[in-house]
């Protein structure tokens, strides 16, 4: 059982390390590359088998690299989110073609986002993200309210006028939303209604103030904070893991000088004396 712990324990470690890492990383570049050119006729026409075992080579090397990680970590390989990912990822890859599933294939370029689990600056911005979404649920629960109020008071004063754009609330919610993402918003939609109702500049440019210039700024800024408090966290670790390391290499280095006195201490008492 020792061997065996240690055998895991040893390709743990092997298969974390940076060139079958790196290797992985690369093979995950290829097989997109592939994919890609497999959306072209002529492409397919001219290197379609290539392309087409090279990408049975790249599954191969992902289950490979699968069965590895499950014989090494064990029933702690579905603790972690990423390798779960990792293994869905390359579960939907062996689909067949045929059959009623066959439609799951399309789904094969999601094996690029491994890309996300294997690069660790990557998993680490993908982690931040994830940590916003509480924040960044209330915040999108505020532009919802705004969008409401918005949208009642639009549908009140222009849906008379202009049914197309605010006749429901539904369609004035979506009329806003054209408006806060910027997209001819002023000549579209704002400068026909003011046409019509002089002081409406009022509610166009108002909303565009609450939510395109305000809470969508929320939403970065959260993410960023939490980027750089993740970031943070990520330096304190590692300056706490360098100084654990160089104390215990002191300690390490006190001990030898110990053992080394102690052996000259013993040296000295045990050797010849003068006038014996």
């Amino acid at each position: 059982m020792s061997n065996q712990a240690s055998l895991r324990a040893r390709l743990a470690d092997w298969i974390e390390s940076p060139l079958p890492r790196n290797t992985i990383v690369a093979l995950i570049v290829i097989n997109a590359i592939g994919l890609g050119l497999e959306t072209s006729p002529s492409v397919m026409a001219a290197a379609g088998p290539f392309i087409k075992g090279l990408e049975h080579l790249v599954i191969g090397v992902f289950v490979v690299e699968i069965g590895l990680k499950l014989f090494a970590l064990g029933p702690r390989f579905f603790r972690s989110g990423w390798n779960v990912f990792d293994f869905l990822i390359v579960g939907v890859s062996l689909i067949p073609e045929g059959g009623a599933l066959s439609i799951l294939r399309s789904l094969r370029i999601l094996r690029v986002l491994r890309l996300i689990s294997t690069v660790g600056r990557l998993r680490h911005l993908i982690e931040s993200l994830l940590a916003s979404i509480p924040s960044i649920g209330w915040i999108a629960f505020l532009l919802l309210l705004v969008f409401y109020i918005f949208g009642v008071m639009g549908t009140m004063l222009f849906g008379e006028r202009f049914p197309e754009w605010f006749g429901t609330l539904g369609a004035s919610m979506y009329t806003l939303f054209q408006i806060m993402t910027l997209e001819s918003w002023s000549m579209g939609i704002a400068r026909p209604v003011m046409a019509a109702h002089p002081f409406a500049w009022l509610y166009f440019v108002s909303f565009i103030l609450i939510t395109a210039f305000t809470i969508l700024n929320l939403f970065i800024g959260i993410i960023v904070n939490n980027m750089q408090a993740f970031h943070w966290e990520e330096e304190d670790a590692k300056r706490i893991a360098d100084e654990q390391r160089a104390i215990d290499e002191r300690r390490q280095i006190f001990a030898e000088l110990q053992a080394i006195r102690a052996r000259l201490e013993q040296l000295d008492t045990s050797g010849p004396r003068d006038g014996s």
